[in-house]
């Protein structure tokens, strides 16, 4: 078997196992999605989802959050963890959404990444669940099972990034990220991987290991 035959037969059992795969962060608007993914850092999107609701409707507006006071941000996200910093760049954030980009989210890589609080990964993640388009958004869960399943080498986001865009067809790679949310969370945990569970275990690299 090839690779690309390998990585198809996992995309293809994923998409089957996990057909609606989507982002589990609730938003209504582009920006509130970047604001939820931030304060995801080092935090459950559980968790997250429990605090965005009040945090947006005290804050309905990116204005709201530009004119807000951090201390009472934070009051607000003080149990996603490390609530100081991530209260500031939400607020800084939304100064530079509406000074440089006209209140808008941009959609491309270089101009996401100015953001205060941004990173590859949230900048992948606005622009395949905002934008459509092609994205690889290497978390945690990507990080762990594509190494697992053999189609990345290194524990550095950059550099499963950069792998999995080489073997994933560009218009799959964003659902094939979620789905291995999904599948990290139910199956291939981070303590124990459920092989005898497992939808890929004809191809993965490690399974029975």
């Amino acid at each position: 078997m090839t690779l690309s035959e390998k990585v198809k037969n996992i995309l293809d059992a994923l998409e089957n196992e996990y057909p609606g795969a989507v982002c589990s962060l609730q938003y209504e608007k582009p920006y509130e999605l970047l604001f939820a993914t931030r304060l995801a850092a080092q935090c459950t999107d559980a968790r997250v989802n429990k605090v965005t609701p009040a945090l947006f409707a005290r804050f309905p507006t990116l204005s709201a959050f530009a004119d807000a006071d951090d201390r009472e941000v934070e009051e607000y996200i003080r149990s996603c963890g490390f609530f100081r910093i991530k209260a500031r760049d939400l607020t800084a954030a939304a100064r530079m959404l509406l000074k440089d980009f006209g209140g808008e989210v941009p959609g491309d890589m270089e101009s996401l990444l100015k953001i205060p609080g941004v990173g590859r990964k949230i900048a992948n993640l606005i622009l395949g669940d905002v934008f459509g388009k092609p994205a690889v958004v290497a978390d945690t869960h990507c990080i762990r099972l594509s190494n697992r399943m053999g189609l990345a080498d290194s524990k550095d986001p950059a550099k499963v990034e950069r792998s999995l865009r080489e073997l994933l067809p560009p218009e799959r790679s964003s659902d094939f990220c979620h789905r291995l949310v999904l599948h990290g969370r139910a199956v291939c945990t981070a303590r124990r991987a459920m092989c005898d569970k497992c939808c890929v275990l004809h191809w993965c690299d490690s399974a029975g290991v």
